[in-house]
């Protein structure tokens, strides 16, 4: 069954032609995928679902799909147009509670562990069931299914466990340690994922777990819900709503942003070429702009007629450890054959823009627009 909106139908067909050879890695595999229900592992659950069904059309065997998702921040209506695909099951399971884990049904060959609370908004408002999420959440399932015979535990981390890098070590490698505070206001977030790094590191050093840690760089695309409260759908959000775009910081840090699609399609590179025990950036670091031109380019993408402003939140600590600067080096994935990033922002806010006003969107509220 096709995805309702034809702008994410677009991109997995996308994905499909450019990651076709790596799709081929998880026929008749079981692949349980955590958090598939929130914005960047939907497209990996849909990608593998339209694999599966194009298998089966030819009689041979694709890849079975189990979704864990406590609908927390995920959204069932993501998914909903999969209802009866015989590839795919979707529990409401809580990943940081045992004996939800249990719930599910192992063996599996491939894990990709998302379920995480990623909106600032929330993580500021919900600080310790992130702090679950993250880091008991990877504890719990790593205890799950580590000695069993997965041949894949993929733990989707952030660009969030290097902090406000040294501007030196920008573009930032892997080997970089983090310049991060275990006390701030984004602690929660930051230090719970490096945490969960930690234990992830740890379960590949005593048990062998064939372990890989993604770290996304600034990744937006349609399925991105508006009240989302990061930069990109809160400055659209403002835009098809007829407002001023609020910035929240005076407009000069600093991000490379990441389409979804070309995302996706270097994970996929990740899951099946990586290497054990190593993390990789995922990103696209061909332009590091301000958040002033992110802005300008949202105006120009949408047609807005509301002027770029900024004004100070309405949250007292909403920029204390905010990173000034964040661009990812690429230099491990390209070693992997990663592919180049084909969708320019330009292209990618159009796309953005345009699934924003074909989708039933929460509309509209004060902007929690910033830097992040």
């Amino acid at each position: 069954m096709p995805s309702p909106n034809r702008i994410i139908e677009a991109d997995l067909d996308e994905i499909a032609a450019r990651a076709s050879m790596d799709l081929e890695f998880f026929d008749g595999k079981r692949v349980l995928v955590t958090g598939g229900a929130g914005f960047l592992l939907s497209y990996l659950v849909e990608a593998l679902v339209r694999r599966a069904r194009a298998r089966r059309a030819t009689g041979g065997d694709g890849p079975t799909v189990i979704v864990a998702d406590l609908f927390s921040t995920g959204r069932p209506e993501r998914l909903a147009h999969l209802a009866g695909e015989a590839s795919l099951t979707i529990h409401r399971v809580d990943i940081a509670d045992p004996a939800s884990i249990a719930t599910l049904e192992p063996p599996f060959d491939v894990v990709v562990h998302g379920a995480s609370i990623a909106s600032p908004i929330t993580y500021r408002a919900r600080p310790l069931e992130t702090i679950e999420a993250n880091a008991l959440g990877t504890l719990h399932l790593l205890r799950a299914v580590a000695t069993s015979d997965i041949h894949r535990f993929v733990l989707m981390s952030s660009s969030e466990v290097y902090g406000d890098p040294d501007p030196r070590f920008v573009p930032t490698a892997e080997t970089y340690e983090g310049r991060v505070s275990c006390t701030g206001p984004r602690a929660c977030y930051d230090e719970s994922k490096r945490l969960a790094e930690t234990i992830a590191m740890t379960y590949f050093r005593t048990h062998a777990a064939p372990v890989r840690i993604v770290r996304p760089f600034n990744v937006y695309g349609p399925g991105m819900p508006l009240d989302d409260g990061r930069v990109v759908p809160s400055l659209v959000r403002d835009a098809l709503s007829g407002l001023d775009l609020v910035l929240h910081s005076d407009g000069s840090p600093r991000r490379s942003f990441c389409y979804v699609t070309d995302f996706i399609v270097n994970l996929l590179r990740v899951i099946v070429g990586g290497v054990d025990g190593e993390a990789y950036n995922v990103g696209d670091d061909r332009s590091e702009i301000s958040m002033a031109e992110l802005a300008a380019g949202i105006v120009t993408a949408s047609g807005s007629e509301g002027r770029v402003r900024t004004s100070p939140s309405d949250e007292a600590d909403y920029l204390v450890d905010n990173p000034q600067r964040r661009c990812p080096d690429l230099t491990k994935l390209r070693a992997l054959g990663g592919v180049e990033a084909s969708v320019g922002l330009d292209d990618g806010l159009a796309r953005y823009v345009a699934w924003a006003r074909t989708s039933a969107q929460p509309m509209p509220h004060p902007a929690e627009a910033g830097a992040s």
